[in-house]
């Protein structure tokens, strides 16, 4: 529905920020993290997700695709909602999430406020191999990262389908026309993930 939302930044506050577009003034739920970066009186653009049920609606904001989508793989969590994702962000640095869940540092995570060891245990089991790696840029940065989202998209871990994606561009001809090459990857990478 919004994607983004772009205008002044009329106030912050503790658990969100206040952005006039037109003459709209939208109140925008957002991690502190986020908004640290922000300066009120300054243009401003916000990626946005809204939140809808029966009784509320409440509209999200971030201030990257990637902020955004880290706080949408949190709410795939059982356990977490938008509240507790928006805190669990404010709570912890991108890099320290990503690096917590790679290394499985159950403790780090334990250390966010309002986290608590069950769910930690669940964000490890769920989200592990899901987030972009700070450490890997050469993932995000391949030829290919089209197929390595494709891949994660399907439940596949990012790390082992970029590699995957290396281990089939070894074995299929260079003479492959690109359109053909990018279906036979798909496919190969597919089959070196699934052991097969």
């Amino acid at each position: 529905m919004f994607n983004s939302i772009s205008g002044l930044l009329s106030a912050k506050g503790t658990e969100g920020i206040y952005l006039l577009s037109g003459d709209i003034e939208w109140d925008i739920a957002m991690p502190l993290n986020d908004m640290q970066s922000l300066a009120v009186k300054s243009e401003c653009r916000i990626l946005t997700w809204l939140y809808h049920r029966e009784d509320q609606m409440k509209l999200f904001g971030f201030s990257s695709e990637r902020r955004r989508n880290t706080f949408l793989e949190l709410l795939k969590v059982e356990g977490i909602g938008p509240k507790g994702a928006v805190k669990i962000m404010s709570g912890i640095s991108q890099e320290d999430l990503e690096n917590a869940l790679e290394n499985e540092d159950l403790s780090r995570l334990e250390a966010v406020p309002g986290l608590g060891k069950k769910t930690a245990q669940k964000m490890l089991l769920s989200l592990k191999g899901k987030l972009v790696q700070s450490g890997s840029a050469q993932i995000v940065s391949t030829p290919y990262s089209d197929l390595v989202e494709a891949l994660v998209g399907m439940g596949y871990d990012r790390k082992l389908s970029a590699q995957a994606l290396s281990k089939a561009e070894a074995d299929i001809d260079p003479k492959t026309p690109a359109d053909k090459k990018e279906e036979l990857l798909f496919k190969e990478a597919i089959v070196y993930l699934s052991g097969s």
